[in-house]
């Protein structure tokens, strides 16, 4: 199989080809390695991509928000299927810049349906995100509830993107599965992301500060077990039957949570980080961020029954592998 990988210097795009490469597949990454957070990791992932891939693995330095240079660069590549991973991440970041969530997330997301439209691809794959449930408070949140009061940007792009693939799968019966993931973690991940900052802190011997007063639960979900996940959507296009499928659509549109159906108290999140470090953390207890929400937990049924998803592995065995892979990463002993 011939896959086109977007965010592909991304944490879940890197994973997600590393996987492919691993089974045969041959792979294009496209990645405008913005600085968003350390170009660096970036440029590693890549570089153990190109290892692992050799000549079943393309690189492309583009920004698909750009149409004229996506489809200029893409033009003589070969590739069937389409995983959609490229974004402008972060709830808070969206608060500072909403114009680089307008253009990567909005303009980006309808460049690649164009792509994969004119392309005739088989099965459009592309990432949505939990925080579209904004402030639900029925639990565990459900591909089959409203999603209309998103409390983030980002979050309300992510909606949007929901709904012009929904559009294209109407118009033009372009099949697409669209994911809406659960805090993800794990070996490469996000500086950005709380696990990567408590860890770092937490090593340094640096406080760390601790929203909502330690009185939040996420929905954590490591690596492998969404690759798993994305690989599984890949290899399965929702068909055109005019049958409801998950998320509603009777289009050949299907929505999915992703996520570990595990909702973890993040105090013990941090106890885990903190055995792992060998200290414990000084905690500046703060109050809810703007934008954020109290609790996550995934109703995966419809990924479960659909396409036998079972996520397997519990923050007391993955925390220990992040931790253990950013010092080797670091060289920290």
């Amino acid at each position: 199989m011939e896959v086109l990988v977007t965010g592909i210097a991304g944490f879940i795009g890197m994973s997600v080809a590393e996987r492919l490469l691993a089974r045969g597949d041959r792979v294009v990454g496209i990645d405008n390695v913005n600085d968003y957070y350390t170009v660096q990791l970036k440029r590693d992932r890549l570089a153990r991509l190109a290892q692992l891939g050799g000549d079943r693995f393309r690189f492309i330095e583009v920004d698909f928000a750009n149409m004229a240079a996506l489809d200029h660069m893409l033009a003589p590549k070969k590739f069937d299927r389409i995983i959609h991973l490229g974004a402008q991440a972060g709830v808070r970041y969206s608060i500072e810049n909403p114009h680089a969530y307008v253009q990567s997330n909005l303009v980006g997301h309808v460049n690649l349906l164009e792509i994969a439209r004119h392309r005739g691809s088989s099965h459009f794959v592309y990432a949505s995100s939990s925080s579209v449930y904004g402030g639900n408070e029925t639990l565990p949140f459900s591909v089959a509830d409203r999603v209309d009061h998103p409390l983030s940007l980002y979050a309300a792009t992510k909606k949007a993107d929901e709904l012009m693939s929904e559009t294209y799968a109407h118009l033009f019966r372009l099949p697409q599965t669209g994911l809406r993931f659960f805090t993800v973690y794990g070996p490469w991940g996000r500086p950005d992301m709380a696990m990567w900052i408590f860890t770092r802190k937490i090593l340094a011997g640096e406080p760390i500060e601790v929203f909502n007063h330690g009185d939040m639960r996420r929905d954590f979900t490591y690596i492998d077990d969404i690759v798993s996940g994305i690989v599984a959507c890949l290899d399965n296009p929702p068909p055109d039957d005019g049958q409801p499928k998950a998320g509603g659509s009777t289009k050949p549109h299907r929505l999915y949570n992703i996520g570990n159906h595990r909702s973890e108290r993040l105090m013990d999140l941090i106890a885990i980080i903190e055995s792992e470090c060998g200290r414990t953390a000084e905690k500046i207890m703060l109050p809810m961020q703007a934008g954020d929400v109290k609790d996550t937990f995934a109703d995966i049924d419809a990924i479960q029954q659909d396409l036998g998803y079972q996520p397997s592995t519990r923050i007391d065995v993955g925390v220990p592998r992040f931790v253990a892979w950013y010092k080797s990463y670091y060289g920290i002993d």
